[in-house]
């Protein structure tokens, strides 16, 4: 299960907490679309347990498209540098 807090000030930040799979992304896309036009967007990736491949993807798009992640533990960090290579030898 994935919870989201939604705060703001200057900037949107979104708090997820629990497991992020591939069913939430499409929740997650429709939540950030309208923020980011707006005001500049943050995920807080403190409390995230687990993650799969998808939502790392996910991740991935979110900080070319210029959504900082916050508290991101090392090993989400790492996979979503190993994405990025990946992608970057099929282009």
């Amino acid at each position: 299960m994935l919870r989201i807090e939604r705060t703001e000030n200057c900037e949107v930040v979104f708090a997820l907490s629990g497991r992020m799979a591939a069913e939430n992304i499409a929740e997650l896309e429709t939540l950030f679309k309208p923020e980011a036009q707006r005001r500049p967007v943050t995920l807080d990736l403190e409390n995230i347990t687990l993650v799969d491949r998808e939502a790392v993807r996910f991740l991935e798009r979110c900080e070319a498209d210029s959504i900082q992640l916050k508290n991101c533990p090392a090993y989400i960090r790492e996979w979503i540098a190993r994405e990025r290579e990946k992608q970057s030898e099929l282009d």
